[in-house]
């Protein structure tokens, strides 16, 4: 049986995927790993997982995300404002200046 190996540096770091070990069962697999990966580098953790258990969703197979625009997130949106909203901005900011203004503010 093939079992599949992931690998922690440091406690907090993600486990990243570092090989396989042929094993019997999950008792040998471990200590195969302890072996073959724990040994090499430094490492906080193992995990051994069976091939056959590991499951993958690529792009192809699934919208990561949903079809939500999320274009909000970038910077680069913001370059193509249009004039009502940035007539609005501009009455915002007078509106709290003239506010600051009868509060005693600058």
């Amino acid at each position: 049986m093939i079992w599949e190996v992931f690998r922690q540096e440091e406690a907090g770091d993600r486990h990243t995927h570092c090989g396989n070990v042929h094993a019997p069962d999950k008792e040998m697999a471990t200590l195969f790993a302890q072996v073959q990966h724990g040994r090499r580098m430094q490492t906080n953790s193992l995990w051994v997982a069976p091939k056959e258990e590991i499951g993958e969703v690529d792009a192809e197979d699934t919208e990561f995300g949903g079809t939500t625009d999320k274009s909000y997130r970038w910077a680069i949106t913001y370059n193509n404002i249009d004039a009502s909203f940035a007539e609005e901005v501009a009455e915002s900011e007078a509106d709290q200046e003239e506010h600051a203004e009868k509060r005693g503010g600058t």
